[in-house]
């Protein structure tokens, strides 16, 4: 199959503007007819499906939460970008692109991030008109905080509250579709599988997560806004919900996978305290504002912070990137403070710890200040930790945070099954080898309200659907599929839990698919990942009936396919023999220690195909092109 990423043509500027003009249209009586099921309702499906019905279409709505309010979108923190230079700092949408594309370290399509940064303004416009408090300066116009990999300041936030009070905008919208009846909403439901009759995607199955019962959904187009995969290192900041399984579902019935090996690794995070941790805790990206952080210069120095005179100090991203400091981009950070502590500068009972130091702040502008900024964040770390952040630096550590790989979708946000949609952290599409913070609510966001109600109704204006439903064969297939695959986990009755078998995986990808990965390692995971594969399906023990409530069978279904997914993830990390991003091979690195690119064999999209498991997937090449962003070494010294 030739990838067709379907960019328009000419100048970058007008791409999206002649695109849409260039779009079939659906008239108002007309979308009446159709049918869309959106599965998610973090901010990518609420607003999706809340547009998508302000349009006029019927739409179907699926979350796993019994409230949508509960989506993952909702623990983002520090803010969403967008460059409409209220500071007068000399940001633009020009800007903005330049930025994304040497922050993904050029590994993304620069069309598709050139819309990112295009439609941004709109969302604050939207969401003001929502009601979300956005932060003020005295004045009464929109404040803006700076962000790591910029340096401008076009962060807009809600205190460390962001995504809270974005959702609840979303959410808001999606509320009024459903109370007019143009959404009919589900609750406690969980895709197991995607349904394609004729070679498009016509709905899903789903488990009732509170019968156990399964359900099928028919639509004209399937939308899966189901988030990233971070959990398949068992240990992240993600809900411990978030998975997989839709998007991998969909993978195995032809959508390919795109990129799966660029994962982020967060570098302001609560550090784990214990085995028994079953989640990270993310501290915003915003502290680095305000924030310096540090080691001692001494090895194994284990005086209180305080007590360690400032001339003792490395604020090592002070000294070794002078023009950005301490916002320096995610992967940077995360892989110096890594190094910090390697070499035996670690702070804290594990030494895997920095420094996190608000005191210069506090003196230059007041605690009250800094409350105002970031109270609640502060108040979080102390319920944690037991430590008051005002008084003492805090401590902070790397964790898996973002997934910038996933399904691979064209300009159109369109899978390589047509009528799949895929929109938001689900999707490969935006942000290359590494997201800058507060991008991930500007993509979703983007995705749902300003992208996809144009490319649906182009969809579903150029194509024709048989009249089928829920009885049709495909369903039934699906449906026989799922209950066989079931009973086959429920019949097992090994001796291992779980999350025991779910820790070893995440074990696996931290060590040798994490931070650092090396050829010698990734080969070793490829060992080791199938192995643990076979002792799931015959040494699981699950406990409870597959016909009612039943957290471990969900659990169950979300291991199976991180157990593919992590396969994958190395496969794909292996044949990347560069170094880019939150991907750090450590074969390929500069004398200084940072990512180093082989733009010559390497600038292209990974593209997956599934050949079942443990078989060999095939890999298809979508090549990037940079006419605007030429690539360069990225430097932020």
């Amino acid at each position: 199959m030739t990838l067709n990423s379907k960019i328009p043509d000419g100048p970058i500027e007008k791409k999206w503007d002649n695109h849409r003009f260039n779009m079939k249209l659906v008239n108002p009586a007309n979308k009446l007819k159709y049918h869309v099921v959106v599965v998610g309702t973090g901010l990518a499906g609420a607003s999706a499906a809340a547009s998508l019905a302000e349009l006029g279409y019927q739409v179907t709505a699926l979350c796993y939460h019994e409230s949508p309010r509960r989506a993952h979108s909702i623990a983002a923190q520090g803010g969403i970008n967008a460059p409409k230079n209220y500071p007068n700092d000399g940001d633009s949408i020009w800007r903005l692109f330049y930025d994304t594309v040497k922050g993904g370290d050029y590994r993304a399509r620069e069309a598709n991030v050139y819309r990112l940064a295009q439609v941004s303004n709109n969302i604050i416009d939207q969401c003001v008109a929502q009601g979300v408090p956005f932060a003020r300066e005295y004045g009464g116009l929109l404040d803006n905080r700076s962000f790591g990999g910029a340096q401008v300041s076009r962060t807009f936030y809600a205190r460390g509250q962001t995504g809270q009070q974005l959702l609840l905008g979303a959410y808001a919208a999606l509320s009024r579709q459903i109370g007019l009846g143009n959404i009919k909403f589900y609750d406690r439901r969980e895709m197991l599988d995607l349904v394609v009759i004729d070679g498009q995607a016509r709905g899903i199955v789903a488990r009732n997560m509170v019968t156990g019962k399964m359900e099928s959904y028919l639509g004209d187009a399937v939308i899966l806004a189901t988030g990233g995969y971070g959990n398949v290192f068992f240990l992240s900041t993600n809900a411990m919900m978030c998975n997989a399984t839709a998007t991998w579902r969909a993978h195995k019935r032809g959508a390919f996978f795109g990129n799966p090996c660029f994962t982020q690794i967060h570098p302001t995070c609560i550090p784990l305290s214990s085995d028994h941790q079953s989640k990270l805790t993310l501290m915003s990206e915003s502290l680095r504002n305000s924030g310096r952080i540090w080691v001692p210069k001494a090895k194994g120095d284990k005086r209180h912070p305080n007590d360690i005179p400032e001339e003792e100090r490395d604020y090592y991203l002070e000294r070794l990137y002078p023009s950005f400091g301490n916002l320096v981009p995610r992967d940077v950070a995360s892989r110096r403070a890594k190094e910090m502590c390697d070499k035996g500068h670690g702070v804290g009972a594990t030494g895997l710890a920095v420094y996190l130091d608000f005191s210069t702040t506090i003196k230059r502008l007041g605690k009250k200040w800094v409350e105002e900024q970031y109270g609640n964040l502060f108040d979080m770390y102390k319920q944690i930790t037991g430590e008051d952040g005002y008084q003492q630096p805090m401590r902070i550590y790397p964790a898996v945070h973002y997934t910038m790989g996933g399904l691979w979708v064209d300009y159109n946000l369109m899978s390589t099954i047509p009528g799949l949609f895929v929109l938001g952290e689900a999707n490969f599409s935006d942000h290359g080898a590494n997201r800058l913070g507060a991008s991930a609510l500007m993509q979703g966001l983007a995705d749902g309200y300003f992208v996809i109600p144009y490319t649906m109704g182009d969809y579903l204006a150029s194509n024709k659907f048989s009249k089928v439903d829920t009885n049709h064969g495909a369903f039934k297939d699906v449906e026989r599929d799922l209950d066989s695959m079931t009973k086959k986990l429920m019949s097992i009755k090994g001796k291992k839990p779980v999350d025991e078998i779910h820790k070893e995986l995440g074990k696996i990808m931290w060590d040798k698919c994490g931070m650092g990965r090396n050829e010698a390692r990734l080969k070793e995971a490829l060992q080791e990942i199938p192995k643990l594969r076979e002792e799931f399906w015959n040494n699981v023990t699950i406990t409870g009936s597959a016909d009612s409530f039943n957290q471990e069978l969900e659990k169950a279904h979300r291991l199976a396919d991180f157990l593919e997914l992590g396969e994958l993830m190395c496969h794909d990390a292996l044949q990347r023999e560069e170094s880019c991003g939150g991907h750090f091979r450590e074969e390929h690195q500069t004398e200084e220690g940072e990512a180093k690119r082989n733009d010559e064999k390497f600038a292209f999209v990974a593209a997956w195909e599934y050949k079942g498991a443990g078989n060999a997937a095939t890999l298809h090449k979508e090549p990037l092109t940079f006419e605007y962003v030429k690539p360069s070494q990225r430097s932020y010294k």
